[in-house]
């Protein structure tokens, strides 16, 4: 454990992080289970709501930099894309 004031007030800097860190990533894998679990009913009605949930944590987590601002570009593609693909709409070229 470290003994300088400043390392030790480092430490607990970094465990409440982890710990905020850990929880928004849980609560984002959550939004996103339950997402694909609409959108596995083929229920576009359910599934649009729970998608605007879902990309709004993410882009909340990708601006505290919780995510990398990539990661989760490439994740709410991945998720509107499964949206796309049941409710008909040709998949967006851009």
């Amino acid at each position: 454990m470290a003994n300088h004031p400043s390392a030790l007030k480092r430490a607990k800097q970094n465990k409440v992080r982890r710990l905020k860190n850990a929880s928004m990533k849980s609560r984002i894998k959550t939004k996103v289970k339950q997402y694909l679990q609409t959108v596995g009913a083929s229920s576009q009605e359910t599934a649009s709501p729970a998608l605007v949930q879902a990309v709004s944590l993410i882009d909340r987590a990708s601006s505290k930099g919780i995510l990398h601002q990539r990661t989760a570009s490439r994740k709410i593609s991945r998720l509107s894309k499964k949206l796309n693909k049941i409710s008909g709409q040709p998949a967006p070229l851009a």
